[in-house]
């Protein structure tokens, strides 16, 4: 057989498992036919709006698989039917990712009427991108437990999957990325049009919600302080020891000279003016602290957002420390926000003070002290705003009481 005929029936294979109704064939299987209750959708949402949270529970991850399984295993079974002549892998699971989600939308088993993607879009984004997939689950969790509102935590997180996905590749639209890159934004503009009901919810106030439960506030609290401890821990760390033992270590070794440090290589003549071992000193600092800078923020990043998306959800408790939480940590990832770029443009300067053109590495050096004073001062306020988002951590709301929450289910909040 040739590549191409394998590949195609492959591709054919994954849609038709991301066509599998499992969310109909649970309902029928409880003698509930899901197009006709609740919100007429087979997806796990309604499963468990319907059926329960187990037959919720058991629909997702089935549609996660469906998601999964043609992704991870089109290389792989293309291998062993052609072995030693393919068709280009990357081509290959984006592919049966893309049919395998369009399987689901679109099931030609049930007249192309499906479910929504989310948790089948899920599966193939494991596979092909799982760092930013992982991200993207763990905002979807956190706003889901702050806001109650699946379809708000479904959009959060397509907008964090591509957002990553981007600012973490250092490529995103390089011919090898472009076709993952392109299934992701696809990927995530379907999901937004399948909820176009709840967008109109959404903006009219009038969205369904889940229903309170008291374990929600304990998991709000323990995401809260855990993002906070990471931030205020992470950012004091570098700064504060880090970073300054980095500089102070690279000036040792080039005062030095040769010796273990150096695998006994002679870097700089042992005779050398002192403001050449300086600069050559700040040069190798400046080249090991560089790279951290982005994980550094994208660190930062990652838990200011978790903190204020924790945060808002006891906005209106009672008590004004609740909303000055959200003012002091929504000032800190703005500090973060306008930091970054600076520090990018800081890490820029730096190289430029040693290119051969006097002029430019003039220029350079003058801009590389004012702006490496602003980046530090940032530095500096986020540090200490984080620090005070983490003491008042301390007065966080208690649990819901039981009473509330059997009124909250006697009322059958739906999801």
């Amino acid at each position: 057989m040739s590549p191409l005929f394998v590949a195609v029936l492959l591709l054919v294979a994954a849609y038709l498992i991301g066509a599998i109704p499992f969310g109909y064939l649970v309902g029928r299987l409880r003698g509930v036919n899901l197009f006709a209750s609740g919100s007429g959708n087979i997806g796990a949402t309604n499963a468990a709006r319907v059926l329960g949270a187990r037959f919720g529970i058991l629909v997702f991850v089935l549609d996660f698989l469906k998601g999964v399984v043609p992704c991870a295993a089109i290389v792989p079974l293309s291998r062993e039917l052609v072995p030693g002549d393919e068709v280009s892998p990357g081509v290959l699971r984006v592919g049966a990712a893309a049919l395998a989600f369009l399987g689901h939308l679109f099931p030609v088993y049930l007249g192309f009427r499906g479910g929504k993607g989310v948790a089948t879009g899920a599966g193939t984004m494991f596979v092909l991108v799982p760092g930013p997939a992982t991200l993207a689950f763990l905002f979807w969790v956190a706003i889901l437990f702050a806001s109650r509102t699946v379809s708000l935590a479904s959009f959060a997180a397509v907008a964090v999957l591509v957002i990553a996905h981007l600012l973490g590749s250092p490529t995103p639209f390089s011919a090898d990325a472009m076709p993952i890159t392109l299934y992701l934004i696809a990927a995530a503009a379907m999901v937004v049009i399948k909820h176009g009901k709840n967008i109109e919810r959404l903006l009219s106030g009038t969205e369904n919600q889940i229903r309170e439960f008291t374990m929600r506030q304990v998991i709000l609290r323990g995401l809260h302080v855990l993002a906070l401890g990471m931030w205020f821990g992470g950012a004091g760390f570098f700064n504060f020891l880090a970073a300054p033992a980095i500089f102070a270590s690279f000036e040792q070794v080039v005062d030095a000279g040769p010796s273990d440090r150096t695998a006994h290589e002679t870097i700089i003549r042992a005779d050398a003016p002192p403001e050449r071992k300086d600069a050559l000193a700040k040069a190798l600092a400046g080249s090991a602290v560089g790279p951290v800078f982005p994980r550094y923020f994208g660190m930062q990043a990652v838990c200011g957002l978790l903190a204020l998306v924790t945060a808002l959800s006891w906005w209106k408790a009672e008590g004004k420390v609740h909303r000055w939480r959200v003012y002091v940590i929504a000032a800190a990832v703005l500090t973060v926000a306008i930091g970054w770029p600076i520090s990018n443009y800081v890490s820029e300067l730096r190289l430029l003070r040693f290119v051969p053109d006097s002029a430019i590495a003039a220029a350079a050096k003058t801009d590389f002290a004012s702006w490496h004073l602003v980046s530090l001062f940032l530095s500096f306020v986020t540090v200490c705003l984080a620090g005070v988002a983490l003491a008042m951590a301390s007065r966080l709301p208690a649990d819901v009481p039981a009473t509330t929450v059997r009124e909250s289910e006697a009322q059958k909040v739906l999801v």
